[in-house]
């Protein structure tokens, strides 16, 4: 059509005059030699300065040598404990015959003391650290929930052999003269609560340790459930749901793992501990009929009589009780990183 102005023309008409410019893509910024020049496809590393490479060693080093300290802990443990295992192979885990003067020795009974003593107090502790938690997170004024708090935290610092000295001389009576009886009159019929109510036994270490591993508990649930994103409250809330509703579907379900992995920390620390259980516990390596009855766990053993110790199998028989410890210990961190992966994979805890 005549007079009509190309399209290409228009194109190259400047701003001024009323025409505009094809879009163009941003500038590149050149590439830096040493920094992000290409090589293959991909970008080069930088180069590292003497103290990035001093750190790396440094960083690369701590942790072979925790893996050495550990490979070798582990090495001089089975060799010290192999007399035994040779002596007495595997009717050491079945037989309770613990006689240093004989010359006989057996591990069952110290492993049963050492699990069921483990097992009553995360029977004990573990709704209650997680009754406690709730309460500081979702229910407590902050003026309530500082303080009690730093509480559940200031337990966490007594010492161990407080707590066994606290169990022996205030807990043991109270229990022989009240709790045990009751305990006796209305659950007798069940083997658990059967013997007589001394106040020593499996019964008041679970008891004591369900005490000591309650602040790891409970502090580990508490932040695990704190740092769970406050708009997936309230986006229960939204929905109409009531605290306990939000708090049982959204709150512990994300706070999951880390509850899972605080009671596995205080799991462990029941399994270990010595000091607290060697007051109240009895010292019996005989298998213990009931949870009243005095028994005895690998750690209060290792306590007792290591250091008296002279004859080398029994120096060996307790090396292979350490031994077992160490094994029970690996069992249940494995079954914990076993569960979380499971969890993990099946969804628990996403969003």
């Amino acid at each position: 059509m005549a007079g009509t102005i190309p399209v290409s023309a228009r194109l190259r008409e400047s701003p001024e005059r009323g025409g505009r410019r094809p879009p163009s893509a941003p500038p590149v910024p050149a590439a830096r030699p040493g920094r992000d020049a290409v090589a293959g496809g991909r970008f080069a590393r930088p180069r590292e300065g003497i103290g990035d490479r001093l750190t790396r060693f440094l960083a690369a080093g701590a942790a072979f040598l925790l893996l050495a300290l550990l490979l070798a802990f582990v090495v001089a443990l089975v060799r010290e404990a192999w007399p035994a295992v040779v002596r007495f192979g595997p009717a050491f885990l079945a037989r309770a015959d613990w006689n240093p003067v004989a010359g006989e020795f057996g591990g069952l009974g110290s492993m049963l003391g050492t699990v069921a003593a483990a097992a009553v107090a995360m029977v004990l502790a573990l709704p209650a650290s997680l009754l406690l938690a709730f309460f500081l997170v979702e229910v407590a004024h902050p003026l309530v929930a500082v303080p009690v708090g730093y509480a559940v935290e200031l337990l966490a610092a007594i010492p161990s052999i407080i707590y066994g000295m606290w169990g022996l001389f205030v807990l043991a009576p109270v229990l022989a003269d009240y709790v045990q009886p009751l305990l006796a009159r209305w659950g007798g019929f069940l083997p658990f609560f059967q013997g007589p109510p001394v106040g020593i036994g499996i019964f008041p270490a679970g008891l004591v340790l369900a005490v000591m591993i309650l602040p790891f508990m409970t502090a580990v649930a508490r932040d695990s459930l704190a740092m769970v994103p406050r708009r997936l409250r309230e986006a229960g809330y939204g929905l109409g749901a009531t605290t306990w509703e939000v708090s049982r579907s959204v709150t512990f379900r994300r706070a999951m793992p880390g509850i899972v992995g605080g009671a596995f920390l205080g799991l462990g620390r029941a399994l270990g501990e010595t000091m607290a259980v060697t007051f109240v516990v009895g010292n019996d390596h005989g298998v213990p009929a009931s949870l009243f009855h005095p028994a005895s766990t690998i750690a209060s053993t290792l306590a007792n009589e290591f250091a008296e110790a002279s004859d080398p199998v029994h120096v060996a028989a307790l090396c292979e009780l350490g031994v077992l410890l160490l094994l029970i210990s690996l069992a249940v961190n494995t079954v914990a990183r076993l569960w979380l992966a499971r969890y993990r994979a099946g969804g628990g805890g996403r969003r």
